[in-house]
């Protein structure tokens, strides 16, 4: 169509014409200095590596429809085995690594509900390592020979425990306050190195109907995801007491003791390596049905002479030209748990310091600098003296009925 002669601007403007594949290329080459020779061998590899960068870290499905973005994967999925060990792309084979992936936090749920509980559970989780050895916790020979038989070495040594050596699934330490019971916790969880799940009450009571007994069936699903785990549940006596007490169980809580039971009767079924390691201070008040699942009960005791004489040492070590009375703090201290000892030591430990704060704060000397201030006195005879004075003891009045319970359920260790 001729322009119009009222447009001069549009008539002496040149027309307009369509660029070819290679005016584009040689026009880009140009301006970004690439030879054109290096385009030609390496075009189809460029091209098919920008198409597996940008598939792959959009998520899409690229190739042979496998490869999708971990992110969005199931765990399960993620091991499924390749046929192939690369992926076809324009033409050109891309390498695909060998190594599996790493496990992810959460199994492969069938419904975000069950998912969002798994999430709450993971959160119990004991990170890192608590650092607790055998050798730090003084005295009970054995309880910790106990715990080694029945936890430690069937996952240091597989082979012999099966059949009918398979391990032992339900541990329960029971004894009085302050013994040392989650101490023996954690020195298995440093010990075997295991995931370890540090459960309480919180962690599978909900106030929404149902989803306590969902919570107890994912805890169990997380943790054979994480075989081996440990399962820690402190003060077991909260969580499934008695039942049939009255008329004042609640419903809710019954189902929840129902699933409990359920689940830990399904560890005995399988050979996943999964632990139930509980404690307790009132272990008459658990169920009968739970006692028979927890099938090593272990007795953690009040300490005996020997573990109180390398407790004092190891919180009141020896100073120079000032001795302690050891034979005379281990002989006034029957009776009394780790927990009472520790007490005691830092009550006498305590003294020394009271006394410099009342010079200190005689000459107000609130105004020099901290590398001046003058050091805290040693411990003396009559520190201890007054320390065991006015700590008394916490546990020793139920010891003889832990014992009874010990010689009416409890497990021994005879060689």
């Amino acid at each position: 169509m001729p322009l119009p002669d009222h447009c001069p601007t549009m008539a002496h403007e040149p027309a307009l014409t369509r660029w070819k594949f290679e005016d584009f290329e040689e026009a880009y080459d140009a301006k970004f200095g690439r030879r054109k020779g290096d385009v030609k061998e390496n075009g189809h590899a460029q091209a098919a590596k920008e198409l597996s960068e940008d598939n792959v870290s959009q998520g899409n499905v690229v190739g042979n429809g496998n490869n999708r973005n971990s992110a969005s994967l199931a765990v399960y999925e993620q091991y499924l085995p390749r046929e192939n060990n690369g992926v076809n792309i324009a033409g050109v084979v891309l390498e695909r690594s060998m190594e599996k992936p790493q496990k992810g936090l959460l199994p492969a749920f069938d419904s975000v509900e069950m998912r969002t509980l798994g999430e709450s559970i993971s959160r119990d989780i004991l990170r890192g390592n608590p650092d607790v050895q055998w050798d730090s916790i003084k005295g009970l020979e054995n309880a910790k020979r106990l715990l080694k038989e029945a936890v430690v070495m069937p996952i240091k040594y597989p082979k012999y425990f099966t059949g009918l050596l398979s391990p032992w699934k339900g541990i329960l330490l029971f004894g009085p306050p302050g013994t040392g019971k989650t101490m023996l916790a954690k020195a298995v969880a440093t010990e075997c190195k295991t995931t370890f799940f540090n459960i309480s009450a919180s962690s599978i009571v909900s106030k929404w109907r149902g989803d306590s007994e969902k919570l107890v069936k994912v805890l169990f699903e997380v943790a054979r995801h994480h075989a081996p785990s440990t399962i820690f549940l402190d003060e077991i006596d909260a969580i499934i007491s008695q039942r049939g007490e009255g008329r004042s169980e609640h419903e809710a809580s019954r189902r929840l003791k129902t699933e409990l039971l359920i689940q830990m009767d399904g560890l005995t079924q399988t050979n996943d390596l999964v632990f139930v390691l509980a404690a307790t201070n009132l272990p008459w008040e658990l169920d009968a049905a739970m006692l028979r699942r927890l099938e090593k009960r272990i007795l953690v005791p009040l300490p005996d002479l020997e573990a109180r004489r390398s407790m004092f040492k190891e919180l009141l070590p020896l100073q120079p030209d000032h001795e302690l009375p050891y034979d005379f703090m281990v002989e006034n201290t029957e009776g009394y748990s780790g927990s009472d000892i520790r007490l005691v030591c830092k009550e006498a430990a305590m003294r020394p310091l009271r006394r410099l704060m009342v010079k200190l704060e005689e000459s107000n000397a609130t105004q020099l600098p901290e590398e001046e201030l003058p050091s805290v006195g040693p411990v003396t005879c009559d520190d201890v003296t007054v320390a065991l004075k006015v700590t008394r003891p916490s546990a020793h009045l139920l010891a003889p009925r832990y014992q009874n319970f010990n010689d009416e359920y409890g497990s021994q260790a005879i060689f």
